[in-house]
């Protein structure tokens, strides 16, 4: 049972929300002293917040909790928190006041989502998070901060624009599915506590559809390449942590169990795999690449055993870790040479030492290497499936773990740090960029090396021991087997300039392309109809014209005799009529 919290308490998010709004109205130390205080300021927050303790008040008929504490709401709030220092630490002079706000308002709403207790708090935060992350689009349209102490500002991406109003009509359209699936589970239910549901109803299946859009689930996967890559290094490390782990603490809390979500897991685990490899833009290979994990907790939570949800939990807190520190490599790369194809980049590990290693790290992390976080968090996912007896789930994600290797384990940092020399000689980043990739490698390791530390904040008691002999063989195996098939196939893995259909190619072309030829078609047919109905109104107008108009019978003038004599003619007539009858 939760107990009710006495006195008030600050919900955690708010400090991020709030410190959003203070940001823009401080320069200088200052305000890189709040970028580092605030997260620390939430943590300490998300951690002082009883167990299972709730603050609840009325709203109408019903009884919002604003603030409702569970072991998977602190979990996902702490990493959050986590990725709100770091991500403030590499961006602190590097990204626009904008995008800075944008990222903390981002955070904080996100947080918001892992302390809702109701349906209708969490809708509000999951619409702030909407608008939070596209601001942080938008701002790397505007001119970036100098890399140098030249003072000359960076231009922006006029991209960001095009894919920021996509990812907001995307996200638009997952709030209203939201929306509808929450009235009619109201309607349905008269409660609005978010609570563990099935998909059985109008409203249930609404509402899952609607976690699933922000996860990134088929057919809308696209909206994450299609967005990410347009930020800015900073941003795109804020966009990789929140909105798809948020939706997949959603599903861990709303539908644990639900089988749809092993098959809506596999098709996004190998959908990510295969236009991974397909890619040559390495910051789209990484977006890809967190649809494939996403998949493998979406796949979990449909498995729905405590193992299970423990592995997704698990995996959803490693995963925000390693792959903001692949992106965090990959945008070190684009700030410093301008590049982010794979074909003209190569033999960078020369000049950026940190870069290339910390990106290697993160490449094994994601790969499940031994030693690593992946290695202790992604292996409960595919051993809670053979436990409870889906061999073929545990083959399916056991083979995607080996996909996983060739495009984000070797394919990111031999393409970009090895294979040919490009030639270019740039640096490492700033001083607080490195510390921020140390910071990531650091805990990849140590997590890898130290899982217990995971493993005791995770919702359910886990007595799972990842490092067996025959779980390092099997790894050792698979890692090694799919790099010999990498190199082997190498000539085919080197990417062209081309381009990858995907299922946004129907709302940026194929709608486009019908719309206009709608408004087009219609704009022609109204003109007609506009015509016709001109037509016969003026033919109205003419013909009244004629019969009234000071040409026509009706429009003569009369002599005042004519009329008498026509007076008469009337009584005589009626006269006659009378007496004939």
């Amino acid at each position: 049972m939760s107990e009710m919290m006495s006195g008030f308490v600050l919900p955690p998010g708010l400090i991020l929300i709030l410190g959003a709004f203070i940001l823009p109205l401080v320069e200088g130390r200052l305000r890189y002293a709040l970028l580092l205080l605030l997260p620390v300021l939430t943590l300490l927050m998300i951690w002082m917040i009883p167990q299972d303790s709730a603050a609840v008040f009325g709203f109408m008929d019903y009884e919002l909790e604003p603030m409702h504490s569970t072991p998977e709401g602190r979990l996902f709030a702490t990493i959050f928190a986590v990725m709100a220092f770091t991500g403030g630490l590499y961006a602190l002079n590097k990204a626009t006041v904008l995008e800075l706000s944008a990222a903390f308002f981002y955070a904080g709403s996100a947080i918001g989502v892992t302390f809702a207790g109701d349906l209708i708090t969490l809708f509000i935060y999951w619409e702030m998070m909407a608008l939070g992350s596209t601001l942080v689009l938008w701002a790397n349209t505007q001119p970036q901060p100098a890399i140098d102490g030249s003072g000359k500002p960076r231009p922006g991406n006029p991209k960001a624009y095009g894919a920021s109003m996509r990812y907001l009509l995307v996200h638009l359209f997952g709030g209203v599915v939201l929306m509808a699936g929450i009235v009619a589970y109201v309607y349905e239910t008269g409660s609005i506590q978010f609570v563990v549901m099935q998909p059985d109803s109008l409203g249930t299946w609404l509402i899952m559809a609607g976690f699933l859009i922000n996860a990134g689930a088929p057919p809308l996967s696209a909206w994450i390449a299609d967005a990410y890559p347009e930020a800015s290094p900073s941003g795109t490390v804020f966009l990789s942590a929140f909105t798809t782990k948020t939706a997949v603490f959603t599903l861990l809390m709303g539908f644990p169990g639900a089988e749809i979500l092993i098959y809506i897991g596999l098709y996004m685990v190998f959908y990510g795999i295969i236009y991974a490899l397909l890619e040559n833009d390495m910051r789209r290979i990484l977006a890809y690449s967190i649809v494939n994990q996403v998949g493998f907790m979406v796949t979990a939570i449909g498995v729905g055993s405590e193992l299970a949800l423990d592995g997704a939990a698990a995996h959803a807190f490693a995963h925000i870790i390693y792959k903001a520190l692949l992106l965090m490599s990959a945008g070190s790369v684009l700030m410093m040479t301008g590049k982010r194809k794979c074909t003209d980049l190569g033999g960078l590990f020369q000049t950026m030492p940190v870069t290339a290693i910390t990106g290697i790290i993160g490449a094994l992390a994601i790969s499940s290497f031994p030693f690593t976080s992946g290695f202790v968090t992604k292996s409960l996912e595919p051993s809670a499936a053979a436990f409870e007896g889906m061999v073929w789930v545990w083959f399916l994600l056991l083979a995607a773990s080996a996909g996983v290797f060739l495009h984000a384990g070797i394919k990111f940092p031999w393409f970009v740090f090895f294979q040919k020399d490009s030639g270019m000689r740039p640096p490492d980043p700033d001083p607080h960029m490195k510390y921020a990739m140390w910071f990531f490698a650091f805990l990849c390791i140590g997590l890898g090396i130290f899982p217990e530390v995971l493993y005791g904040i995770l919702p359910y008691e886990l007595t799972y021991n990842a490092y067996t002999l025959d779980h390092l063989v099997t790894q050792f195996q698979l890692l090694f087997f799919a790099g010999f098939a990498f190199f082997a196939l190498l000539p085919m893995m080197k990417r062209t300039l081309t381009i990858s259909l995907d299922f946004d190619w129907f709302y940026r072309r194929f709608f486009k392309v019908v719309g206009r030829e709608f408004t087009l078609k219609s704009n022609l047919i109204g003109h007609k109809t506009e015509m016709k109905i001109r037509g016969r109104i003026n033919r109205v107008i003419d013909s009244l014209y004629e019969h009234h108009g000071p040409g026509g019978f009706l429009g003569k003038s009369w002599p005042s005799g004519s009329m008498v004599l026509w007076v008469a003619v009337l009584l005589a007539c009626s006269l006659g009529l009378y007496y004939l009858r």
